[in-house]
């Protein structure tokens, strides 16, 4: 059997058995060397070189927790978090036993649509990708606790607004995703894609989607589900109102670190902006005293630690995306994929968009995977008649499937990180396992009919 389809079976074997997500990569990276042929020897080093790619990464999300936790001192979040507290009832301690049923529903779909909102809005109009979560979400889990919401709804909510905005609209990361790397490597694989709606073609695997999420919000996850006040951090809470001065300070250090990754991504800068902007965030916070020296050693310790589950696992995955490249098997899935069903273009389709479920649910990133596949995949679909468009629809859907569901996503990661920030929040069961029957399901079905219609 394949080396890589085996390996990410043993990774994910190995999450759902409760086997924490670095150690469940690092021993599927190395089932999928050693099977391959390649020794061990040769397998450590490929995970070894990978591993240098996720530190920026892992360095950059640490600084930006640290910045989150910065701007949580000086309470700016805790402002929403009371304004939404209020709504639900101005007569008791957040319980939403107490609370009027319509104000409680009105706050629900305030929180639901304002975070769909800021996740798609995070792809394009301030492109800062998951930046915004432990920002926002962390002062709200009092609310979704009183307003007794299935964090799991929530998940699929940010998860949804990641994906399909990038996978979409080609605007941002979406241009990034679309134009930049989806359109020009089948192009350069041999496929002329002039006159293709980009949108059009990939309209189809939204629609999946939105029944996706859809169905997320009216059937699976719309009981009360409990949880406990617990605290976010070793901090303790302060009844006290917080100081006009900071709340600015703090409005001024969001912008200034979404503007510096705004003004270095138009500018070409093949540095990291998030790890400038969340500095520069950093910086303003203590130079203008918004946080208090003494306390900011604790603060962005606090904010780091948040952080640093997600750093070590984006760490692991590079190395596991090395050594998967490395065994030279992902070619020989698709191929063998592809000749098990012949010229029945229906059923390789199918398996098509298996196999990129697979490799991307490995490597959990859809931005990495559709290099790798594009080259492969535009030679089999040009063999086997399909049109330009429905070619663009499989690819596509084929890179952006796995992207909701990986345990190494940084889509699945990001809303771990916000709603799991008082340990209530388990990141397989609660974000992974949610995302991947929510999303991808649907996402293979819309993939397949856009390639039979189109």
């Amino acid at each position: 059997m394949n080396a890589v389809l085996i390996a990410v079976i043993v990774m994910l074997a190995l999450a759902l058995l409760r086997v924490h997500v670095v150690v469940a990569l690092f021993l599927g990276a190395l089932t999928g060397g050693l099977l391959s042929g390649m020794g061990l020897d040769a397998t450590m080093l490929a995970f070894q070189d990978g591993l240098g790619g996720g530190a920026k990464i892992a360095l950059s999300y640490a600084l930006l927790g640290a910045f989150a936790m910065g701007v949580a001192a000086t309470g700016l979040p805790q402002l929403l978090a009371n304004f939404l507290i209020r709504r639900i009832s101005p007569a008791t301690a957040g319980t939403a036993n107490g609370a009027s049923p319509s104000a409680a529903s009105a706050t629900k779909w305030i929180l639901v649509v304002g975070l769909i909102a800021m996740a798609v809005m995070s792809q394009n109009v301030i492109p800062v990708h998951i930046a915004f979560i432990p920002l926002i979400v962390p002062p709200l889990l009092k609310v979704m606790n009183a307003l007794c919401i299935d964090r799991r709804l929530i998940t699929c909510c940010l998860t949804f607004g990641l994906v399909t905005t990038y996978m979409f609209l080609p605007v941002g990361f979406g241009s990034i995703f679309l134009n930049d790397i989806l359109l020009f490597n089948i192009n350069e694989a041999g496929l002329d894609t002039d006159g293709i709606s980009i949108m059009k073609v990939m309209g189809i695997p939204a629609l999946g989607m939105l029944s996706g999420l859809l169905i997320a919000i009216f059937i699976s996850y719309r009981k009360p589900r409990d949880y406990a006040d617990a605290p976010i951090s070793d901090e303790e809470p302060t009844e006290e109102a917080p100081a006009p001065y900071k709340i600015w300070v703090s409005i001024i250090a969001i912008v200034a670190t979404f503007a510096v990754q705004i003004i270095m991504q138009s500018l070409d800068f093949e540095s990291d902006g998030l790890m400038v902007g969340a500095l520069t965030g950093l910086g303003i916070l203590l130079i203008t005293g918004a946080v208090n020296w003494r306390k900011a050693d604790n603060v962005f310790s606090d904010g780091m630690r948040m952080m640093a589950l997600i750093g070590f696992i984006m760490i692991t995955a590079q190395g596991f995306a090395s050594v998967m490249s490395a065994t030279g098997e992902v070619e020989e899935l698709v191929t063998a994929t592809a000749d098990a069903f012949g010229s029945n273009k229906m059923l390789a389709a199918g398996a098509m968009l298996l196999v990129g479920l697979i490799v991307t649910m490995g490597i959990g990133s859809s931005f990495s995977t559709l290099p790798i596949i594009t080259v492969i995949y535009v030679p089999l679909c040009m063999s086997l008649g399909f049109s330009p468009a429905a070619t663009v629809a499989i690819v596509g859907t084929a890179g952006a499937l796995g992207d909701a569901g990986s345990p190494a996503s940084d889509s699945t990661l990001g809303p771990t990180a916000g709603l799991g920030a008082d340990g209530q929040h388990d990141h397989i069961r609660d974000s992974v396992i949610p995302t991947f029957l929510h999303f991808n399901i649907p996402l293979l079905i819309a993939g397949w009919i856009g390639a039979m219609v189109l």
